[in-house]
């Protein structure tokens, strides 16, 4: 049996709410969960001011009403699966090192922010910041998988140092800005500055792009690594087409201010050199594929670990 807690109504002062998580509620009594603290505004409240709460379960909780003013859902899990049955508000799954985020609708700003395990799973649109970096901070995400079905907005992937962002839709500008390794993967283009800063890691995208001047173009082939990447997103739901899994890609080398070994990857479409050159860029002559190692998430991964 599922516990689930449902919103009695949207509160006017948005809630924060850290104690909802599996790790706090699973297993509770309900009077126990009821207990559990929240800020409502700068006043304190109870998690039973503003849900009810039924059933029982020891990992797997479900939470119901327009979540869209309740912050921190599911921020610092560590394991259990959550689900929410539509839209929830800032910093979903902020700090989360284990366990399952299922957000059913939209989330808010700040949705994975410094994700350290764990997968998060939007199946509609997420703000800005999706697994970004806070003030003050020296990277942003650093382990887990972050899938949106949606769209996503600017500084996506912000400070990235491990793990895996999928977005099926289009990502806002400054995507993996000052990144330090993992990999971002946009199935419906990017915005402008897109790697800016970035010292290593691989951003992919399935559009022509408008990469910074810092940028170089390196050679088009076809990434052995990349296709489990896409054939692992087409198991969980992004509709990932064969001429994705299958084409060339143009490698672009940057930010040339941080020595060149991040990467742009961008699908070829085969109708012109419109995907691969720009105004104010020539392409010079075609390197070797092989002439750095390719940055692939994960500790283990060759460039994982920023100098």
């Amino acid at each position: 049996m599922t516990l689930t807690l449902t919103l009695r109504e949207q509160p006017v002062v948005p809630v924060e709410a850290e104690a909802l998580c599996p790790d706090r509620v699973a297993g509770a009594r309900r009077e126990e969960i009821e207990a559990l603290p929240v800020w409502h505004g700068k006043e304190r409240a109870r998690v039973g001011d503003f849900f009810a709460v039924s059933g029982a379960g020891d990992d797997d909780v479900r939470l119901e009403g327009d979540l869209r003013r309740v912050k921190h859902v599911g921020a610092g899990m560590t394991a259990g699966r959550l689900t929410i049955a539509g839209d929830v508000g800032m910093h979903a799954g902020a700090g989360m090192s284990g366990g399952e985020l299922h957000v059913e609708g939209d989330a808010g700003d700040w949705a994975g922010a410094g994700m350290r395990g764990g997968r998060l799973f939007v199946r509609g649109s997420v703000g800005r910041q999706l697994g970004g970096v806070y003030a003050g901070e020296r990277a942003g995400m650093r382990g887990g998988e972050i899938v949106v079905h949606g769209d996503a907005g600017a500084q996506a992937g912000a400070g990235l140092r491990r793990g895996l962002i999928a977005v099926a839709g289009r990502v806002g500008d400054a995507a993996g800005l000052r990144m330090l390794a993992g990999t971002i993967v946009a199935l419906g283009g990017l915005g402008a500055r897109a790697g800016a800063g970035m010292r290593r890691g691989t951003i992919v995208t399935m559009a022509p792009a408008a990469l910074l001047a810092t940028f170089v173009f390196s050679c088009a082939y076809r990434p052995p690594f990349l296709g489990l990447y896409l054939r692992r997103l087409r198991a969980l739901g992004l509709a990932v087409t064969d001429e994705q899994l299958e084409g060339r890609y143009a490698r672009w080398c940057g930010d040339g201010l941080e020595l060149r070994r991040g990467e742009v990857l961008i699908l070829e479409d085969g109708r012109s050199p419109s995907a691969l050159e720009r105004p104010g860029h020539q392409r010079p002559e075609a390197v070797g594929a092989n002439d750095r190692h390719h940055q692939i998430a994960g500790p283990d991964a060759p460039g994982g670990n920023p100098s």
